[in-house]
């Protein structure tokens, strides 16, 4: 059974890019987070749209909008908020992570 939790945040302004791309795309307006092992700083983080939330995620929701992560990678990215930040080298999502002692240039990996 999915997990409706606090546990990590979606931002009003995630939500709305996240559901415009969903409509274009003719999804669901949910967002996957995961994190894998590897970039520049040990771990990467890593976005998808999915078409439904799997037994075992965490979720929060926003606006109608949902963000889904699984249960392994819930524990590295626990408290963080999920942003969309427009500026000059261009527009992407964005994790807000408290827990990553360190992280890269590019904003994509961090260290634990």
């Amino acid at each position: 059974m999915a997990t409706l939790a606090p546990e990590i945040i979606l931002t009003p302004s995630a939500a709305a890019r996240v559901a415009a791309i969903a409509s274009k795309q003719g999804k669901p307006a949910i967002l996957r987070l995961s994190v894998d092992g590897g970039g520049c700083s040990g771990f990467q983080y890593k976005f998808g749209f999915a078409d439904a939330a799997e037994s075992d995620d965490i979720i929060a929701e926003t606006d109608g909008v949902r963000l889904v992560v699984d249960s392994v990678s819930i524990d590295l990215v626990r408290g963080c908020a999920v942003d969309y930040v427009e500026s000059l080298g261009g527009a992407a999502f964005k994790v807000e992570n408290p827990n990553a002692a360190s992280g890269c240039g590019c904003g994509s990996s961090f260290a634990i």
